[in-house]
């Protein structure tokens, strides 16, 4: 839903159809050209010399004087074909450059669905991480609801000091507190979901009981960095961007070069009481040459030559910096996994602790400030393990989306 409904793949959709009609665009200069143009032309009374030989002899009788003749009308119509048989491959390079950065767009708009992906992961985490806080806390706020009601029927019985009720009282409140603030939290999540998947804000949603939170052995961070270099899109982008340059110097150098074009025409004209011409067809073979391509066309070269440099640059800094990011996301999902570990650890300890220290206080030996602080670590550390399982998740997520195989992951498909 999120990939269907993103704005961002909808911006990336149009710049796709962009480059495929500016490639469409390229390609069709191979194409003749045809144009027809035809005038119809109301004149003055023009006076008309016409001087052609229309008989034989040399004598002056036979040119005859057009002073007689009245024109106030012309009408002509042409019509040119020009289909080009070399142009210094400025065509074909052309068109081939175009081809090349059509790819490029298409392959951005992959990158960009990689970060929907994510996107989607990171918002569903916050879900349910909010979800599962706010069960925690109610689950606790009714264990501590129960023995506020217990302390409560103590001190009236005389057996607990109103001073300790008090502190129970006090902490229920902290409690409801909390619960107040993961609730609105929660809520919030929902609202971020639901815009993202294109729902109605007001939308709730419901957890997937179901939800899983493996997480995967981390594997060698070189499979992790050979994996980057061979998917990540905009590692491939830049180098088929790389190709499109290199397929441009080429064009610009064939402005050296002359143009040649097949040529025919056809050409009718009629000026009443003194022209008529019909089938008047022509054929042949045209060539253009700029001259000034001689001193002009260097420049040009070297600036697309410059522009061939700077994406080389681009993919060696891009193909460093995706090693950095390689090794921070891996060595973040090894502390993620190592701070699962601990955080395990803590809740049987935070349980422990509090069972044992429920033990004393039922036999006198501790205060009720000490089970209360016993009950607060437990459910602090419960929290903390649960959110730590969640990172770890999204950790390992994160890990593929820089390595550039998340979407594959999700099967998630959008056409472009």
């Amino acid at each position: 839903m999120a990939v269907k409904n993103s704005k961002q793949l909808k911006l990336d959709k149009a710049k796709v159809d962009e480059a495929i009609a500016a490639y469409k665009d390229a390609w069709n200069n191979h194409l003749p050209d045809i144009k027809v143009s035809g005038s119809y032309l109301r004149l003055n009374n023009p006076n008309v010399d016409l001087k052609a030989n229309v008989g034989g002899g040399g004598s002056d009788t036979s040119k005859s004087s057009g002073s007689g003749i009245k024109v106030n009308q012309a009408a002509y119509g042409m019509a040119t074909a020009s289909i080009p048989l070399f142009s210094g491959f400025r065509i074909k390079y052309g068109a081939e450059a175009a081809k090349y950065l059509e790819q490029a767009a298409k392959l951005d708009a992959q990158d960009d669905l990689e970060g929907i992906v994510m996107n989607t992961l990171d918002a569903y985490s916050n879900m349910f991480k909010a979800k599962k806080s706010v069960d925690l806390v109610e689950d606790n706020l009714k264990q501590q609801k129960q023995r506020v009601e217990d302390f409560t029927n103590m001190e009236q019985n005389g057996l607990l000091a109103r001073n300790d009720l008090l502190k129970a009282q006090l902490q229920q409140s902290n409690i409801e507190l909390s619960l107040l603030d993961a609730q609105n939290q929660l809520k919030l999540t929902y609202v971020a979901m639901d815009i993202l998947i294109g729902l109605p804000e007001e939308t709730e949603l419901v957890l997937d009981t179901t939800t899983t939170l493996e997480t995967p052995d981390a594997g060698a961070i070189t499979q992790w960095e050979q994996a980057a270099m061979q998917n990540r899109k905009d590692l491939q982008s830049l180098s088929v961007k790389q190709q499109a340059a290199v397929s441009t110097v080429k064009s610009v150098k064939g402005e050296y070069y002359p143009g040649i074009a097949l040529t025919a025409g056809y050409i009718a004209a009629d000026i009443p009481n003194l022209l008529t011409v019909t089938n008047a067809f022509d054929i042949g073979i045209g060539l253009q040459y700029n001259i000034g391509a001689l001193w002009k066309t260097g420049a040009k070269v070297a600036e697309a030559n410059a522009r061939l440099q700077q994406l080389h640059a681009s993919q060696d800094m891009l193909s460093d910096e995706v090693r950095l990011q390689i090794n921070q996301k891996y060595r973040d999902y090894i502390l993620n996994l190592q701070k699962k570990e601990v955080y395990a650890k803590a809740v049987e300890q935070a349980n422990e602790n509090y069972r044992i220290t429920r033990n004393k206080y039922d036999n006198s030996l501790v205060t009720t400030t000490d089970l209360l602080e016993a009950d607060v670590a437990q459910l602090q550390a419960k929290l903390s393990y649960l959110l730590s399982k969640i990172d770890a998740v999204i950790a390992y997520k994160k890990l593929q989306q820089t390595a550039g195989t998340l979407a594959t992951s999700y099967h998630a498909e959008t056409k472009m």
